[in-house]
């Protein structure tokens, strides 16, 4: 499995070498020196896979360097990583192409009081790049003596049917063609049997998702998603210093919300500070979005059009860019055992964005992320007789925690939104938990035939966006996305939605080729898998590429 070490038996596997991930590894390799912990993760490089805003709350990362690396603050990694801090936190109300308005006193003014979104202040914060956190809590776990593999994408975990614990996780088969025929270099993917099994793939994982289904675990609303593209924007040291490298900002509003179409949509644009010169420019979209031709990409060109927003961009070159889904189902959508409530089961534990702790009242989620990972090792090092027990000691302590507190306040966010839209949702969710629990329905059920007005003047230029991804897969190797029926395809969905997924896939995978909706492009993917969750039909399955394919980012 790796250069040095040829094994396929571990004390703790750990799928996916993200924050959730590698704070299990640095933290189990301080509880328990001796255990041996190998993460795996299928992209080429720590970090390729990782992208988010990104602000992190300071404690859980604090906590987990204080204990693992003495002197931390004064590393040049840290000083890399972490020079950006949060003094000056904007929330604004965008109303139409150039009015805007500060309303960050409705948040100093909803935290007074306790109340919802009153949670969503960000000073104090970092701003960081996801993919260099990730790169440098690698080298710390490497360090401390912990595997880290990339290059390894995990395509299945294997249950022992009479004591429903897990025996270990498969790893994808390499060297296959188009067609799946075996090349001659042809490699069998392996088990990786284990003692314990860390799922931490981020949002809407494979293999999570698989054991959620095979382990029986409930969810009490289904999980809902938004979906984020962002660019990584070089600016002049003039607009830079403008904007000022300790600075904010998230705008409600305009292009989603307008006099034109209402509050049709959950979400709104970011704009943070990054490394020198850089700022990171997005936008977030609830993916219960009813109209079949938005692009999200489409409502972050018009974002960066407004003239609050241009000022700060104008002239600048993009130099990487990238998508995501983001799990926002709360507390409700956390995936449990039905006996024990464990989230998870027996021997295998869930966390971070696989379990969906990002929090709706502070929105964001790598603090918990990095928690969560703690939690785990902790609860690995306490039963490591019986490794059948983890998930419910692990559980435990999550419930003991600062994320399931948040959880709790933030538990019916998301799905008061959803249900009474944005206008009227978002002031309602200052009292959500006073409110019922609203039932609400999957994102790929709220497609309709209306369109969005707001068409851009150009159309996105889709491929300069997955060049600055850098996505890379073997050409020659079996598509990992699937169109279960194409029937569908032909008879109703292109009938009615003329074919969504071609409009909203932000790597522009899907095509019409001799009138049939094909995954024509797959060597494209970003692996972000909106296509699998907005497909109106659910008509459409992601799977693991080969291990190394996918984006490169760099400084996302």
């Amino acid at each position: 499995m790796s250069n040095d070490k040829d094994y396929n038996k571990v004390s703790v596997l750990v799928v996916g070498a993200g924050p959730a991930g590698l704070a299990t590894a640095i933290q189990l390799k301080i509880e328990k020196p001796d255990i041996d912990v190998c993460v795996i993760e299928k992209s080429a490089d720590l970090g390729n896979h990782t992208l988010s805003g990104a602000v992190l709350e300071a404690e859980p990362l604090h906590t987990l360097l204080d204990s693992a690396v003495p002197g931390w603050p004064d590393s040049d990694a840290a000083k890399d990583v972490l020079a950006n801090v949060v003094d000056k936190d904007d929330v604004m109300f965008l109303l139409g192409k150039k009015l805007a308005f500060n309303i960050s006193f409705t948040i100093e003014w909803a935290r007074a009081f306790e109340l919802g979104f009153g949670y969503m202040i960000h000073k104090g914060d970092y701003t960081v790049s996801i993919s260099k956190l990730t790169k440098w809590m690698g080298r710390i776990a490497k360090d401390l003596g912990a595997e880290v593999l990339t290059g390894f994408a995990a395509q299945d975990i294997i249950l022992d049917e009479s004591s429903e614990t897990a025996i270990g996780v498969k790893l994808v088969d390499q060297g296959l063609d188009k067609e799946g025929n075996k090349q001659p270099n042809f490699v069998e993917g392996e088990i990786i049997n284990a003692d314990f099994v860390v799922l931490a793939e981020g949002c809407d994982g494979l293999v999570t998702e698989k054991f959620v289904e095979k382990a029986n675990l409930q969810r009490q609303s289904p999980q809902l998603y938004s979906v984020g593209v962002k660019e990584l924007i070089k600016v002049s040291p003039e607009q830079y210093n403008k904007f000022t490298s300790g600075r904010v900002v998230h705008a409600m509003g305009y292009p989603i919300w307008t006099p034109i179409i209402g509050p049709a949509m959950f979400g709104g644009g970011i704009v943070y500070a990054g490394d020198q010169d850089h700022l990171s420019v997005g936008m977030i979209v609830g993916a219960d979005w009813k109209y079949y031709d938005f692009n999200v990409q489409d409502a972050l060109t018009n974002f960066k059009n407004h003239s609050f927003i241009n000022q700060f961009i104008d002239g600048g070159t993009v130099v990487e860019a990238g998508a995501k889904m983001i799990p926002e189902g709360g507390y409700y959508a956390i995936p449990r055992d039905p006996e024990t409530a464990s989230i998870g089961k027996a021997n295998v534990m869930i966390l971070g964005d696989s379990a969906g702790f990002a929090s709706m009242l502070k929105i964001k989620g790598l603090h918990n992320a990095i928690d969560s990972g703690m939690q785990a090792a902790k609860a690995i090092a306490e039963t490591l007789a019986e490794p059948e027990k983890v998930a419910v000691k692990y559980t435990e302590m999550v419930e003991q925690s600062n994320i399931m507190e948040e959880m709790k306040l933030a538990r019916k966010i998301r799905q008061t939104v959803t249900n009474f839209g944005p206008l009227q949702g978002m002031p309602l969710s200052v009292f959500g938990n006073l409110l019922p629990k609203f039932k609400v329905e999957k994102d790929c059920e709220a497609m309709t035939i209306a369109r969005y007005r707001l068409k851009p003047d150009r159309e996105f230029d889709k491929d300069t966006f997955t060049a600055l991804a850098a996505t890379q897969h073997r050409e020659e190797e079996p598509s990992h996305l699937t169109i279960l029926d194409s029937a569908i395809c032909s008879t109703k969905c292109t009938p009615m939605f003329n074919s969504p997924c071609i409009t909203f896939c932000p790597a522009g995978v899907y095509e019409t080729v001799h009138d049939e909706v094909l995954p024509a492009n797959p060597s494209n993917c970003l692996h972000c898998k909106t296509c699998q969750r907005k497909c109106p039909f659910d008509n459409i399955r992601w799977s693991v590429a080969e291990g190394g394919g996918g984006p490169r980012y760099k400084k996302m």
